[in-house]
């Protein structure tokens, strides 16, 4: 089966939040501190054990630890000369963690990166090079899908569309493309984009999802889960938070617990048709664990889309 076979798709957790709470030794940064990235090569192991829990507790889809790997965030640490490597390393290390399992499927992580078009800390050509780049090297090391995530502007996630199709095409390949972009508590996105503009703008592309991921937890996601519910076409996603953050005795901490994260989601699925789900910022193979568990047999609910 592929991807599309599944009636819902469930993505693993978070990434950096659990590997804050991994004893990784600070050699293993290669003083690089902050880059998550360069661990697919300096301690693989650990990329791998975290992988291994999630693929432990049923997830689907495991995405690559490659959300900052392109040229442009990665020169930022003096490591623009290792994206090919470090993204290669980051589809390694997922698929060693999954072993022979042929239900689990690797998708190639892509972040926004740290400078937007639209405010314009970059260009577009600018950053559709480095896009095309990381892409190139995701879908040759063999990605299931990849995963446009965590978006806040527009231009940027038109950027990174056009560059994996254009990238893809070239390559002769096919790998389904997903796009997740952040909602803030302020009912956009960070440059003032509302879920509506946002869906009338990438309805025409051939995405295999479209959603929303981290910034919040599920309880302000719901609005716009029910937009989407009702005036998008395709597969809807939903990947939040662990709740909101809140910083208790210094460190940053998450209060939704698996059992309420993963009925929220089901209550999703079942209301809004929602049909790919997972966890962002805080959530644990716990997590996922129970979102397995909670979900066995649902089906997502038949939407009538006005569009």
């Amino acid at each position: 089966m592929q991807p599309h076979d599944y009636e819902v798709l469930i993505l693993d957790g978070a990434c950096g939040t659990n590997l804050q709470e991994m004893a990784i030794p600070i050699s293993a940064w290669d003083g690089k501190e902050g880059c998550n990235e360069v661990l697919n090569l300096t301690a693989p192991e650990a990329i791998i054990a975290l992988h291994t829990g999630f693929v432990e507790a049923g997830a689907m889809v495991i995405e690559t630890n490659t959300f900052g790997a392109n040229r442009i965030v990665l020169e930022e640490y003096g490591l623009q000369e290792r994206v090919e490597a470090i993204n290669r390393a980051g589809v390694e290390n997922a698929r060693t963690a999954i072993g022979g399992k042929a239900d689990t499927y690797i998708a190639g992580s892509i972040g926004p990166g740290t400078k937007l078009p639209s405010l314009g800390h970059i260009s577009v050509d600018e950053l559709a090079g480095a896009y095309k780049e990381q892409i190139r090297a995701l879908a040759e090391a063999g990605v299931d899908l990849l995963i446009i995530e965590t978006c806040q502007d527009l231009l940027q996630i038109k950027t990174a569309m056009t560059s994996c199709y254009a990238t893809l095409e070239a390559m002769h390949l096919e790998i389904p493309v997903m796009v997740s972009v952040t909602i803030e508590r302020t009912g956009t996105m960070l440059v003032g984009t509302d879920i509506a503009a946002a869906a009338v703008t990438f309805e025409p592309y051939p995405l295999f999802s479209f959603g929303l991921n981290c910034a919040t937890g599920p309880a302000d996601m719901e609005s716009h889960i029910r937009y989407l519910s009702r005036n998008w076409p395709g597969r809807i996603s939903c990947v939040p938070n662990q709740g909101l953050p809140e910083v208790v005795n210094g460190r940053t901490c998450y209060s939704l617990d698996p059992l309420g994260y993963a009925q929220e989601m089901k209550r999703f699925v079942m209301e809004y048709g929602v049909s790919v789900v997972g966890g962002c910022c805080g959530t644990t193979p716990a997590h996922t664990r129970q979102l397995v568990q909670t979900l066995a047999g649902v089906k997502p609910a038949v939407r009538e889309v006005l569009v």
